[in-house]
């Protein structure tokens, strides 16, 4: 039988882990917005957190189950979608504004979701067709 943590550890975590996910959500704003240039790493945020960047992973890891660096992928993952479903600016810019180079982007986007920003892209427009055509015949 495990040991029961405190509650005061407990809530610690909850608190590290939610204010981590809050500085990603700000981080990647700035991103989109122009006011950030590069893309931090676990340890920019952990300084942003005045905590060790080993405390913020292990701590991440205790209190979900899973690494910092998989909150951090899918955010940046959703955000990607989210530019590449507007479909107003270039995949390129979508991967510069990430500040990825955009084979790299590539490489990262598919990993994920096994299609490239392109396929995805047009896959999310011919469903909007689509739902287009459905309204129209009805």
């Amino acid at each position: 039988m495990e040991p029961k943590v405190p509650k005061q550890i407990f809530a610690r975590q909850q608190e590290i882990t939610a204010n981590f996910l809050n500085e990603i959500d700000k981080h990647l704003l700035d991103l989109v917005e122009g006011r950030a240039e590069k893309m931090f790493e676990i340890s920019d945020l952990a300084e942003v957190l005045h905590i060790h960047p080993t405390h913020l992973s292990n701590t991440i890891k205790l209190a979900t189950g899973k690494a910092p660096c998989f909150f951090f992928e899918d955010k940046i993952l959703t955000l990607a979608k989210a530019m590449l479903e507007k479909n107003d600016t270039s995949i390129a810019q979508v991967a510069t504004t990430l500040t990825y180079d955009p084979s790299n982007f590539t490489k990262f986007f598919k990993s994920f979701t096994q299609l490239t920003p392109k396929q995805y892209r047009e896959q999310h427009l011919a469903g909007l067709a689509a739902e287009k055509t459905e309204a129209v015949t009805i």
